[in-house]
Parts: C-alpha cells; sequence; structure tokens
C-alpha cells in the first residue's frame, strides 16, 4: 500500500515515522514534507490546498490513502473532494471541520448541546463593541472565528486592547473571517486530551500537556507550542469521566444528530479547575508538539487504526501505550514568534542516535548539498521516551545541546509543573 501524508511539520514526520514501522505499507509519500521527512519518505513539492493538482499525482504515485495533518485543508473539504475520487482519506468531512475553523459554529455547538465553555457572545458590527464588552470582567479573551494560524486568540488586559483587537479583526486582520468571538477567562491549568473516532465508536487516545509561551517559566508570547509531555496528570482518571461524558460525547451525538458524524482525530483544549474540565477549543488534527510524543507512546499499528477509523469498525479496538513517559523540547529560530532569520545552517544532525526511545523530529527544515537548513519559527522537536520524565528531559536537552547551530533558542523547562515541584 502506498500512503500520502499531507503536510510539513514536526506533526508530519512524527506521523511518517510512525506510519514508517507498518508493514502493510510499501511507500509514503510526504506533501510537501521536509528534509527530515525525506530521510524516510518521497517528499513531493505539491500544494496540498489545490485539490486537482494535488490529485493528478495520487494518481500518478498510485496512493491509496491519505493521512491529513494539518487543519487548514480539512477546513477546505480535503476529505469531501478526495471521497468523491473514490481516494480513502482520514479526517474530517468540511463541515465537521468547521469544529475548528468557526469559533463560532463551536460555540453554538457547545450551546446547542449543553457543553461546559467560557460564556461568550459574537461580534460582527464595529458599532456594537463597547456594549458587548460591558459584561466581561478583566481580562477578556478576543477571538478571531476563523482559522488564523495559531495567531487569532489574544487575552487581554484592558478594555482598550480588546476594542484595539476587535476593531483589527472586524476590519480584516485575518483573511479567514469578519466575525470576533469575545470569550470570559477562565482560570485553572490547560490539558490536551485526544479521541479517535469513526462518526459512532470513539477511543482515547492520549492526554498531553503544551508549553505555549516562549519564555521559561510559561512567561512571554504565545507560541503554536514549545514543548510537550505525555501522560497529563492533570487528567485522573475521575476528570477524564467529565470530560468524556460531558465534553466528547454530547461533541459526537450533537455532529451526528446534525447529520455529519465526526471521523478522525479530535482533540479537546481544555481547562481544568477543581477537577471540572472546560472546552476552551476543538482541533480537528493532533496537536503539534503533541503528536510527536503520543507516537512515541502509542504501541498500536497506526495505519491499522486509521484503515479501522475510515471503516467504521473502531468499536472492539483497544490501544495500547507504552509504560514510559515521553516529553518533546521544540527548538526554534532566535526570535521566534518574532522576527527570525532562516537559512542558518545545523550541523551535526548526523551525530544525533535516533531509536525507539529518542527522535529528532523535524518541523521547518530543508536541505541543500546535504547541508541542514532552518527555514521556520520552530525547527526542530527533540523527544524522548523514559521511565522518568526528568531523565526523559535531560536527555531531549542533551541533544539539542549537541546541535551546532547559532540561531537555536528552546526552554529548558518543559515539564516544570511535574518535574520541578
Amino acid at each position: 500500500m502506498n500512503i500520502g501524508i499531507i503536510g510539513s511539520g514536526g506533526r508530519e514526520h512524527s506521523i511518517c515515522y510512525k506510519l514508517k514501522k507498518s508493514k502493510k505499507i510499501t511507500n509514503i509519500f510526504c506533501i510537501p514534507g521536509n528534509a527530515g521527512t525525506a530521510e524516510i519518505s518521497e517528499n513531493l513539492n505539491v500544494n496540498y490546498n489545490n485539490f486537482k493538482e494535488l490529485y493528478k499525482t495520487i494518481l500518478k504515485k498510485n496512493i491509496n490513502l491519505l493521512v491529513v495533518g494539518p487543519e487548514e485543508p480539512l477546513v477546505n473539504g480535503i476529505v469531501d473532494f478526495f471521497e468523491k475520487k473514490k481516494i480513502r482519506v482520514f479526517g474530517p468531512c468540511k463541515k465537521a471541520s468547521r469544529l475548528e475553523g468557526s469559533k463560532a459554529f463551536m460555540k453554538k455547538l457547545c450551546r446547542d448541546f449543553n457543553i461546559p465553555s467560557a460564556r461568550s457572545i459574537e461580534i460582527t458590527n464595529v458599532k456594537n463593541i463597547k456594549s458587548s464588552l460591558r459584561n466581561f470582567k478583566l481580562p477578556i479573551v478576543v477571538k478571531s472565528d476563523g482559522l488564523a494560524a495559531g495567531k487569532g486568540v489574544t487575552i487581554c488586559k484592558t478594555k482598550d486592547r480588546a476594542i484595539k483587537d476587535v476593531k483589527e479583526i472586524l476590519n480584516g486582520k485575518f483573511k479567514s473571517s469578519r466575525k470576533v468571538i469575545v470569550e470570559e477567562f477562565l482560570s485553572g491549568k490547560e490539558a490536551s486530551y485526544f479521541v479517535i473516532t469513526d462518526g459512532k465508536n470513539y477511543i482515547p487516545i492520549g492526554t498531553a500537556q503544551d508549553h505555549k509561551r516562549i519564555g521559561e517559566n510559561d512567561t512571554g508570547p504565545n507560541t503554536g507550542g514549545m514543548g510537550a509531555y505525555s501522560p497529563s496528570k492533570l487528567i485522573t482518571k475521575n476528570v477524564e469521566n467529565k470530560i468524556k461524558k460531558k465534553i466528547i460525547e454530547p461533541t459526537l451525538k450533537g455532529l451526528k444528530k446534525k447529520g455529519y458524524p465526526y471521523r478522525g482525530i479530535l482533540y479537546a483544549g481544555l481547562m481544568i479547575e477543581n477537577s471540572n474540565p472546560k472546552l476552551i477549543e476543538y482541533n480537528i488534527r493532533f496537536g503539534d508538539p503533541e503528536c510527536q510524543i503520543i507516537m512515541m507512546r502509542l504501541k498500536n499499528d497506526l495505519l491499522d487504526l486509521i484503515e479501522t477509523t475510515i471503516d467504521k469498525k473502531l468499536k472492539n479496538k483497544r490501544i495500547k501505550w507504552s509504560k514510559d513517559k515521553a516529553i518533546t523540547v521544540v527548538a526554534a529560530s532566535k526570535g521566534y514568534p518574532g522576527k527570525f532569520k532562516r537559512l542558518k545552517e545545523i550541523k551535526n544532525l548526523k551525530k544525533i542516535k535516533l531509536n525507539n526511545k529518542q527522535q529528532l523530529f523535524h518541523a521547518s527544515t530543508i536541505k541543500k548539498n546535504e547541508k541542514f537548513f532552518s527555514n521556520g519559527g520552530r525547527v526542530l522537536n527533540s523527544t524522548v521516551l523514559n521511565n522518568s520524565l526528568k531523565k526523559a528531559r535531560s536527555k531531549a536537552l542533551k541533544i539539542l545541546d549537541k546541535l551546532d547551530w547559532e540561531n537555536k533558542y528552546y526552554r529548558r523547562d518543559i515539564g516544570h509543573q511535574v518535574i520541578d515541584k
């Protein structure tokens, strides 16, 4: 079987790594991939949002199954397009993808099916901003309705800042929408909960704690994620039962009732306070960098899980996990999430020992004349499996310390909430 993986980040490299272990797979193609995926698959330089061109490539390479990594093509309807072409594809349909593609859609679903979430209001007109903000205490959370590449959410400490951010979105700051969701600020601790579902049945497929802030001790601006560990210490059996009964199950039942059952990976971003979870947001795919640690801990054949989901036969499947814990530390270009320099050479990559316990997943890298270069904000993911989370972090940091790369930056305190207590 030939598999196509859509995407170019650390998430896609880790999916590629995991699928490579399946005996059913003949060839893996990563579209477009990066320098890391090129080491274990064939990269195809195709615009995955141009479905017609992508279809031609899939026919040419005889690709039997597509695994979609990023959210954008899912929101754009890649699943619907290829299902009509009789190509098997893993991910939710366009209508179900609105869980991430439209925050207004997600919030309405929460209201309709009594899913615990932050109190919110929609704003579509500049004239309504001040009156809409009156009923919200500081800080105020301002969100762009559509996709914004992780830059569409701000936590505003003053009303003036909230008004400014709302105006910018309404005036077209993001191409995806001119609608704003304003939410109450939720206190507590964040956690990530993942399930795989065939539209009727679902199975939990991991928990994780992400670190979004750029600086040590969770300070500074938000990023796409500077590191993560799994499993989450916040999600106890009691909390997990609440997540399933109050959040996951009403969501899946609600979407099915609306006529577009959800199939694929569903990622719930949660705020947990006093053992009570509330839904912050849904993602319609694996998180990045959470995917990297989940792929390291997962013992199942990933292809088998994917095919079972597509065939709607997930009911009797069981997920098997490594008893070890996992951590990933993201190495970024210095200056990220602000301005940074690209195309800085990364030396010593080939000297890093890679095995079932430690991997260096590429996020934004290119290879020229047998040399590796940085090509984005988040560049590499040092990912380690160990029975001790503290030892895992230490090993992950040693891997990054060995790299000769003048522009590298990474946090040394990932997992500090549980390791450094």
